[in-house]
């Protein structure tokens, strides 16, 4: 496995010979970051971000109870799961080490294979939540960004367009004459026609970036951060013609052509601007595109 993609685990325990026991049974499957006391994990566990957090109970000064207490309080760590490593072994301190959230518990002497088990039960439990998770983001038509994992991402850059005092632009699509298509041809080539859109948006940008989502039925978005106006209808051209200029498979052998309407906002927002308003702007140039005659780009622009 790449180290790059390997599960990271703190473990916090004041016994070295713990750490380096531990680091043995699992350094060769995930990335171990070592602390040696509850002040260190804590600012280690939110400097890496670990998957998961073995952490001992007994130890000078906090004691791990306390170190789960002040790791709850912080909101970049407070969902990792922690399993507790430790010599005490009746049911009241299992009891008490579960009642405060642990993941699980694990007592030493150490068993190597019981271990290994516990922890890849709960890595496992962490990537299918995350895979769920990310699924939950992404259109299962175009597999694109869906509308949820747009508006995350806008809000996240409103933010920082606020912050910077830097452009950002927004266009919002619509596949012209798009119930013809699904009358025409059935339900399945309007998906085809779909998923050949969404395919051509990677081709269009230039940056990592711009993100395109899929809005809802034949509507896209796309974000452009830092991006002024020009640099917006550049890209929205550029959208436009790719997609009049594919050629889309139908069953029987022939190909069909579409187009797509866009409209264009561009704003540098100021502190306590509306985000809706500006979606809102961006609906109005598209609405402006289309009782164009469709097929073009319309653009609005707010204050520079």
């Amino acid at each position: 496995m790449d180290e790059e993609k390997k599960n990271s685990i703190l473990i916090i325990d004041d016994e070295i010979t713990n750490l380096k026991v531990l680091a043995a049974i699992l350094g060769s499957e995930y990335t171990i970051y070592t602390a040696t006391n509850g002040a260190s994990g804590i600012e280690k566990a939110k400097e890496y971000l670990p998957d998961l957090i073995l952490l001992d109970i007994l130890m000078p000064g906090m004691n791990g109870y306390e170190i789960l207490a002040e790791i709850k309080k912080i909101e970049d760590i407070q969902k990792t799961p922690v399993i507790f490593i430790t010599g005490l072994d009746s049911d009241e301190d299992e009891e008490k080490g579960l009642s405060l959230d642990a993941a699980d518990y694990i007592t030493k002497p150490f068993n190597n294979k019981i271990v290994e088990l516990r922890v890849r039960g709960q890595i496992q439990i962490i990537n299918q939540m995350r895979t769920i998770e990310r699924l939950s983001r992404i259109d299962q038509l175009t597999n694109i960004p869906n509308r949820r994992s747009f508006d995350e991402r806008l809000q996240v850059e409103w933010k920082q367009a606020i912050r910077e005092q830097s452009p950002i632009s927004l266009l919002m699509m619509d596949i012209d004459k798009f119930k013809r298509i699904n009358d025409t041809y059935g339900h399945q080539q309007g998906d085809i026609t779909l998923q050949k859109i969404a395919n051509i948006f990677p081709r269009t940008f230039r940056r990592p970036c711009d993100i395109a989502a899929r809005w809802g039925g034949e509507e896209f978005a796309v974000l452009l951060p830092r991006t002024h106006m020009e640099g917006a209808m550049d890209v929205a051209e550029r959208i436009r013609v790719s997609i009049e200029n594919e050629a889309i498979p139908c069953a029987d052998g022939s190909n069909i052509n579409v187009t797509i309407s866009i409209g264009v906002n561009t704003l540098v927002p100021s502190r306590g601007a509306s985000v809706n308003t500006f979606i809102s702007g961006a609906d109005k140039a598209l609405y402006a595109a289309k009782q164009a005659g469709r097929n073009n780009v319309t653009h609005i622009s707010g204050p520079r």
